[in-house]
């Protein structure tokens, strides 16, 4: 497990799907955002995501789904932004929609120790 030292200070991208399982079992706990650049309310909500990512103990990783449709399909999302939390390598929380910042860090804090 990770430690928060070693917690990406901002999102990751997404390039390889192959990477998708590795990043989430690196850290204890991860906030996937499945996004589109051409979506409007996802692109309201980078702000937020980036503050997560800056002011969380957890890892956030950005997934393309025009990128990785394949991986979107694994995960069910049919809308986006979607927003999955891991914790321990496993689905803990979905939310689905623009969420604000404080809703992000709830939906973290969570699942976090």
């Amino acid at each position: 497990m990770s430690s928060p030292e070693s917690v990406p200070a901002e999102p990751i991208q997404l390039s390889d799907a192959d990477e998708f399982d590795d990043f989430v079992a690196e850290h204890d706990v991860v906030l996937v955002d499945f996004y589109a650049d051409w979506c409007g309310p996802c692109q309201m909500m980078e702000p937020a995501v980036e503050a997560v990512a800056a002011n969380t103990d957890a890892a956030v990783l950005k997934v393309d789904v025009d990128v990785h449709q394949a991986l979107a399909a694994e995960y069910g999302v049919q809308s986006i932004p979607t927003l999955l939390v891991f914790a321990g390598g496993e689905l803990a929380d979905r939310v689905v929609g623009a969420q604000s910042e404080d809703a992000l860090t709830d939906a973290i804090a969570a699942h976090t120790a």
